[in-house]
């Protein structure tokens, strides 16, 4: 240990004598040098420049020296340091570029290679079927309409000849969403598309050629055909000199359109309160699963005069026909759905069974 009067002598300070420093400077760079990856190099760092490396160490020994030999031996100890901290850097300057390299090089993608394809989900069968029907009908030059899902009664009944006390009016197991008041009518979840044709002949002069498909709602419970949610097509015409065999023939195309060129259909008489005439329309189905058979499709018939009159149609000058078809019981046909809870229960395997994804 060296004394306050003692001449400067390194022997006595082991780590701070010039050939120390040069010796720890270059044991760093050795080190440094011959770390192959980044965590190596880490792994060595606190041997050279940690706490208790011998530049650091010789740092501590200043305190031991002379006045006026602690100048020099603090140049010559901070000289060693900053030269093993730019060794330490360069070798990590050098290792991370190679790190880079070698991740770029194991990660390349080859964007020439052919894609696996990723399912991201289907349009759900309903919709692609509400679509092709409009699509038939648009190219029969009918116009696609829609109304609200929130009906007022008026629009929903009193217009389509289904009054107050019209035992119709309960056959329809309606969701009432408001009482009726002194201003207003009540409101309903629509039970039909029919309040779009009133709306249509309301807003529109004929000639008058439309289809209107949507979400209708009924107090049904659910089981394999019924829904209290499903979806109906409707179609107007009003124009003048209409018959029923203009009905006959759209309804040949539309089954001919939805079931193959063979298939076959026939009207029974039946009744609506807002056609007169009317009738039930049967497609018959020689590849049905339990033998061929007529099966019911919808109704139909021609638009009766009191509903013309509601809407500021004179029915002296135009006639019309309307008729409804199930979009859910059309998808039903078409693809031989037994249970109808299969479109609605969430599963993703269901458009591919029928074939209608796209």
């Amino acid at each position: 240990m060296s004394y306050t009067n003692d001449p400067y002598d390194p022997k006595q300070v082991a780590y701070l004598s010039p050939e120390a420093l040069d010796e720890a400077v270059a044991n760093a760079r050795e080190a440094f040098d011959a770390a192959e990856n980044l965590d190596e190099l880490t792994a060595v760092k606190h041997r050279h420049l940690g706490d208790k490396a011998p530049i650091l160490l010789a740092r501590r020994e200043i305190g031991a020296l002379p006045p006026a030999a602690k100048a020099d031996a603090g140049k010559r100890v901070n000289m060693a340091k900053s030269a093993a901290t730019a060794a330490y850097d360069a070798r990590a300057q050098v290792l991370q570029k190679q790190d880079q390299e070698r991740v770029l090089r194991e990660e390349a993608v080859d964007v020439t290679l052919p894609t696996v394809p990723r399912r991201r989900g289907a349009r759900h069968p309903i919709n692609l079927m509400a679509d092709r029907i409009t699509d038939i009908f648009v190219g029969m030059g009918y116009a696609v309409t829609e109304g609200p899902e929130v009906e007022s009664e008026w629009f929903s009944f009193d217009a389509l000849n289904i009054h107050a006390d019209h035992p119709a009016r309960t056959m329809m197991d309606t969701f009432y969403v408001a009482a009726p008041n002194k201003e207003h009518s009540g409101l309903v979840l629509r039970p039909h598309t029919s309040p779009v044709q009133i709306h249509t002949m309301i807003e529109q002069e004929p000639p008058i050629y439309a289809v209107a498909p949507g979400r209708v709602y009924r107090t049904d419970e659910v089981d394999a055909t019924h829904s209290p949610v499903f979806h109906q097509t409707e179609g107007l015409v009003v124009d003048k000199g209409i018959t029923m065999a203009h009905l006959k023939g759209t309804l040949d195309h539309f089954a001919r359109a939805m079931f193959g060129p063979s298939v076959k259909t026939r009207l029974r008489p039946s009744y609506f309160p807002f056609t007169e005439p009317s009738a039930e329309m049967d497609v018959w189905f020689e590849a049905h699963k339990d033998g061929p058979r007529w099966i019911e499709w919808g109704g139909c018939g021609m638009v009766n005069p009191r509903v013309l009159t509601a809407c500021g149609i004179d029915p002296d000058v135009y006639s019309g026909f309307a008729f409804g078809m199930g979009i859910d019981r059309a998808l039903m046909l078409r693809h031989g759905i037994a249970d109808m809870r299969d479109m609605f229960d969430g599963d993703v395997r269901f458009p591919l069974a029928l074939g209608t994804e796209e």
